[in-house]
């Protein structure tokens, strides 16, 4: 399904200011919060996403240019998009080309270098995902991940060779770590030299292969991994824990990449170190000002609204937002202001309305 215009999403102008942005999202966010009866989880993605682009001023200027191909998304019709979309970014930027099997190996040698030449082995890098209440996101906290990997073998300790034996000359190609071959191609038939298949380009092999992990070097077990969740991390934010993937024998392991995610909140939604909720008030208490409660993620708070406060008046309380990930500052919580206008009046209620607005005229 293709994709609906960010504008559209917001209900804004291409034009329009931050300041509009701003209002609209926050407006459409309450709106169609999951977990508020009538919210709708998808629209409420939908218009956070369209937000989070608009937002930024670089991610706008892509996306007027491109659509959604500019900011990584499906462009959703003919053209229109990022010519160079899953190239990594052209413009002399992580370009990588796959020339296939063979032809890749005749430009690396024609450009002094030889792809098939033995490379150091790394083990798989391994992806969890982690979901955290809003206050756990807020506050951060210690999780410790329980996973099955491949860890080194507790046998040979990764060499995969049975102990009290040791390595001996590769018999295929006689301790070089490679071998000569011709591969036929447009500019006619070219010899090159590949790592050695039966080695992996070591020149060696074991005199008796490791009888636990038969000759992988791992050993599949349960892990129980410590991880540190900082204070301030937001939905969709990575933490990577290297060396924490997976083994392979006779080399470095792989990393551990945890995505997390936040659950919604039922009262609060954030917008950076911005937390924002709304709090309701009569039209009397807007007139005649008040003092109310306001809940936020340290607690009640007591605010006072004064007297004339119209619906839609933000009011900042400092310091009880999200915190700072590279600092112990804090953002503020901002209280949005919907003044309550009454549906049902008694006959007195509806005589003093009548009377204050014979007195205001």
């Amino acid at each position: 399904m293709s994709k609906r215009d960010y504008y559209d999403v917001l209900g804004v102008q291409k034009g329009a200011s931050a300041d509009e942005l701003k209002k609209a999202y926050r407006r459409l966010a309450v709106q169609h919060h999951p977990d508020k009866e009538g919210g709708d989880e998808a629209k409420f993605k939908e218009v956070s996403e369209a937000y989070d682009v608009l937002k930024d001023s670089q991610k706008r200027q892509r996306y007027d240019q491109f659509g959604h191909a500019g900011v990584g998304g499906a462009s959703g019709g003919q053209g229109g998009g990022n010519p160079f979309e899953g190239f990594g970014g052209f413009g002399g930027q992580n370009v990588n080309f796959d020339f296939g099997e063979g032809l890749g190996d005749i430009f690396g040698q024609f450009f002094g270098g030889n792809s098939r030449q033995q490379r150091p082995q790394r083990g798989r890098d391994v992806e969890v995902q982690l979901q955290l209440t809003f206050e756990e996101a807020i506050f951060g906290l210690e999780h410790e991940l329980s996973l099955d990997l491949d860890d080194i073998c507790s046998h040979c300790k990764g060499t995969t060779v049975e102990p009290g034996h040791d390595m001996k000359t590769c018999p295929d190609c006689k301790g070089a770590g490679q071998r000569a071959r011709v591969v036929n191609t447009m500019f006619g038939a070219i010899q090159q030299t590949v790592a050695c298949d039966t080695c992996g380009g070591l020149g060696k092999v074991p005199e008796k292969v490791c009888s636990v992990c038969r000759g992988t070097g791992t050993e599949r077990r349960k892990q129980a991994i410590k991880l540190k969740v900082p204070a301030g991390i937001d939905d969709g934010a990575t933490i990577r824990l290297s060396g924490r993937g997976e083994a392979v024998g006779r080399g470095e392991k792989g990393d551990l990449y945890v995505y997390i995610r936040v659950k919604a909140h039922k009262h609060f939604t954030r917008e950076g170190d911005i937390i924002l909720s709304e709090e309701h008030v009569s039209m009397v208490d807007a007139a005649l000002g008040t003092e109310i409660d306001v809940e936020t993620v340290d607690g009640m708070v007591r605010m006072k609204v004064p007297a004339g406060t119209q619906s839609g008046t933000d009011f900042k309380l400092s310091s009880h937002g999200v915190p700072h990930m590279n600092n112990d500052r804090r953002g503020p919580h901002i209280v949005s202001i919907v003044v309550d206008t009454p549906v049902k009046l008694s006959r007195k209620e509806k005589e003093l309305l009548e009377e204050l607005r014979k007195r205001s005229k």
